[in-house]
């Protein structure tokens, strides 16, 4: 019987005397993936019990200045910028990345996975390796306004759709002096950008707005203490281990601690594992690989990790133009981390493995 995000958080948080929400959307059941199980609870290693964590603060939504993507100073009036970015072995290490404020990880055809990083309160040098457009990106990026979006490319049929949604395209064929290969890596992972020419190429950019996340330094009471959350795809895999030194989730790729060309790590301070719908786009390559669709608009099951916590929660986005809300269970909105953070966008029939 397939486990849906919803019945492995049942599992686990029952284990532990806790409650779940109940999802709001799911998948047709049936066997799941071998790599993906549930986990015994943490015991010593875990923070602090819940009773010992402290409330959101009255301050809770998006701090004065802050990015409304990060609560990171300084992107308020910023214009934004998001770029789709490969996510294999061969891509690391990541250019820029570190900058972000937020990261999307889709699936794509062959059950390998690209990135999509939003840059809004700092803009890096370079970033790359950017790769090739989908046609989730155009609702993924929808609540953003009219933004900056950069890819490498696209198949003939999406440049169309590209070219007629609410962004500006400063792609590699619109913007191509902002691109460079680099001869230390291989095609097709060798094409990075420059930011600042890329928006310079977008002066009219719509600035950083409200994408529906709140912020505070002080998480929600409750919580599940997790050490390590990983999903894993036939061709790809992410995780966030608890750093509990920096007071970050260290981010794993496809079975190995990430790298950035800055030195160390990618760090969340906040993760969503968010189960989504998947059906079959209409797209694909030409080796005969489908192109996922993945709905990002309507409601479902989703759990948040910050502080070396697990929270289950519900998520919400009424229709394309506006964000996504996440939800506790006793109707609260829930606050993330101030830092970067990354959203899992997990197809509903698998389950992230949780220890």
């Amino acid at each position: 019987m397939r486990l849906t995000l919803t019945r492995t958080l049942t599992t686990v948080t029952a284990a532990l005397g806790l409650g779940v929400l109940a999802a709001c959307s799911g998948g047709q059941e049936a066997a799941p993936p071998a790599s993906i199980s549930s986990s015994p609870p943490v015991t010593s290693s875990a923070p602090a019990s819940p009773s010992a964590l402290p409330t959101p603060s009255d301050s809770l939504g998006i701090p004065p200045g802050a990015s409304p993507f990060s609560g990171l100073p300084g992107g308020e009036g910023k214009p934004v910028l998001a770029v789709k970015i490969d996510n294999t072995r061969a891509a690391q290490p990541h250019a820029g990345l570190q900058a972000a404020d937020l990261v999307y990880v889709q699936e794509v055809e062959w059950n390998l996975t690209r990135l999509l990083a939003v840059f809004n309160s700092s803009i890096p040098d370079v970033v790359g390796p950017v790769r090739s457009a989908r046609i989730s990106d155009m609702d993924i990026i929808a609540p953003f306004g009219r933004v900056a979006f950069s890819n490498s490319g696209a198949q003939t049929k999406l440049l169309r759709v590209i070219a007629q949604a609410n962004l500006y395209d400063v792609s590699a064929t619109r913007v191509y002096n902002a691109f460079r290969d680099d001869p230390g890596r291989p095609a097709p992972v060798n094409h990075m950008a420059d930011p600042r020419l890329l928006l310079a190429a977008a002066p009219d950019a719509e600035k950083a707005r409200d994408i529906g996340l709140v912020f505070s330094e002080d998480p929600p009471a409750g919580g599940t203490p997790v050490s390590k959350v990983s999903a894993t795809w036939p061709s790809s895999g992410v995780s966030f281990t608890w750093d509990k030194a920096t007071g970050t989730f260290i981010v794993g790729l496809n079975g190995e601690e990430s790298r950035s060309s800055e030195g160390g790590p990618q760090r969340a301070a906040t993760v969503v594992f968010q189960s989504v719908e998947q059906t079959d786009s209409g797209y694909g390559d030409r080796y005969g690989g489908r192109t996922p669709f993945i709905q990002t608009v309507g409601e479902g099951a989703a759990i948040v990790l910050r502080d070396g916590r697990m929270w289950s929660v519900t998520w919400e986005r009424p229709n394309r133009e506006e964000g996504t809300r996440f939800t506790l269970p006793d109707g609260s909105p829930m606050p993330f981390a101030i830092g970067q953070e990354w959203i899992v966008l997990l197809d509903d029939s698998l389950s992230p493995k949780i220890t």
